[in-house]
């Protein structure tokens, strides 16, 4: 996964969901090769595999755990992400927070297995602390901007900067990302002018009633 980059998280949205999952997946794979810009795709783990096999875009996990593979029911494994085919997973997002001594143990279990890790944080603060661990991306999303009808790019610019500012200190290898709040291609053109490198999306998309035409708004906004 290279930048600026364009991630799709599809949640857990009964439309996004199964051959729904498939149905987006392969609009998004299509516009993006169209336009030249690198992305990924985050569907629900049961539709990991299917994705996997069929996109051309990287498919990454919306969560991971930390334990091997073994006698670990219901949790999802570093090893059956990779075995799938998925070259990573989103880690700590808002909605799935993680203790920071769980982030650092399943980080650990993650480069041991060559997947990648989008970090997700709420604030500057927390970015900053996140970004001891050096992931190759790491995401800024103020919880109550998430599905909401204001952007974090707009709407608190400067959580955005200084996110970037935090992270870059801290591990200038780090690709940023803006990851919450982001509509059309007026809010993602925003955050590439505070520094980002990217954009998390879900509802823009994944709720719209034509993904294809949302789609190609925000790439719009790509430089």
């Amino acid at each position: 996964m290279g930048v600026p980059i364009f991630i799709l998280n599809l949640k857990a949205y009964a439309p996004r969901l199964g051959p729904g999952a498939l149905q987006i997946g392969e609009t998004f794979d299509a516009r993006l090769h169209a336009s030249g810009v690198a992305g990924a795709i985050a569907p629900a783990a049961p539709d990991l595999g299917v994705l996997a096999q069929h996109l051309r875009i990287p498919v990454i996990a919306q969560h991971a755990d930390a334990f091997e593979a073994g006698p670990y029911t219901g949790y999802v494994v570093p090893e059956a992400i990779a075995a799938v085919g998925a070259q990573g997973t989103l880690l700590n997002h808002s909605e799935h927070p993680l203790p920071v001594s769980t982030i650092a143990a399943t980080l650990q279990r993650l480069e041991a297995v060559g997947l990648a890790a989008v970090l997700c944080a709420r604030d500057i603060a927390q970015s900053r602390e996140l970004a001891t661990f050096s992931p190759r991306y790491l995401a800024v999303e103020p919880p109550e901007l998430i599905g909401g009808t204001r952007s974090v790019s707009t709407a608190q610019p400067s959580v955005v900067s200084g996110t970037v500012s935090a992270v870059r200190e801290v591990s200038p290898r780090t690709h940023v990302l803006c990851g919450a709040g982001i509509h059309d291609r007026h809010d993602v053109r925003r955050a590439f002018e505070l520094g980002t490198e990217g954009i998390l999306v879900s509802s823009a998309v994944t709720r719209a009633e034509d993904p294809s035409r949302a789609i190609d708004e925000l790439l719009a906004g790509f430089p």
